[in-house]
């Protein structure tokens, strides 16, 4: 059994060295998310004042939303990649009709979001690379049971480098390229992903 490790709810991680010297501005993302996504899967990203919520398309609104929090970065790009593995029918589901369990999970719960975290994790850090902007994995559990931080960077990195050998979700690899095109970073491979503390 893994000794629980209690640290800081994210720890940082070097994407590439670029990540310092390139500006990284939300609208950049909404710009370029929409103009790929927009017609061929009629979604849009949207800055949201508040907590991020997927909405799909209704009555008072034609394009599916993704909409992140407060402007930052890495939430659109966190909400991005959960788009990214989501399926058809979940696309046409609020927040794909999955149940969040805030802050405050116990370690049973904790697992379980660790569990479900791993793959959207793992594209979030893909993204960011090809942005050249460092990533950070987010337990997202300040007030509840002890993480073991170290444990889910290495499932994370575990899923990113089978995506770098199997491929990544059709939707992501196009978004990858996409934001390699723009922050003109380098092709990703498994150096990319090293542990190197920020």
């Amino acid at each position: 059994m893994n000794e629980s490790v209690t640290q800081t709810p994210e720890q940082s991680f070097s994407s590439l060295p670029l990540a310092q010297s390139i500006a990284h501005n939300y609208q950049d993302l909404i710009d370029l998310f929409n103009a790929t996504f927009s017609k061929t899967e009629n979604t849009v990203l949207v800055k949201g004042a508040h907590e991020p919520i997927y909405i799909p398309a209704n009555d008072t609104h034609q394009n599916h939303q993704i909409v992140f929090a407060h402007g930052y970065f890495a939430s659109a790009l966190h909400e991005i990649a959960h788009w990214c593995i989501a399926g058809k029918k979940r696309r046409l589901l609020e927040d794909y009709g999955y149940w969040y369990n805030p802050d405050g999970r116990d370690a049973t719960q904790q697992a379980e979001f660790e569990k479900v975290e791993v793959k959207p994790q793992a594209i979030e850090w893909a993204f960011s690379c090809a942005a050249g902007k460092s990533f950070r994995v987010s337990t997202d559990n300040l007030n509840g049971a002890p993480v073991n931080i170290q444990g889910f960077q290495e499932a994370v990195k575990q899923q990113v480098l089978r995506y770098l050998e199997l491929g990544f979700p059709p939707r992501a690899a196009e978004f990858i390229n996409v934001l390699r095109h723009f922050y003109q970073t380098r092709e990703l491979d498994p150096r990319t992903f090293a542990d190197e503390s920020v």
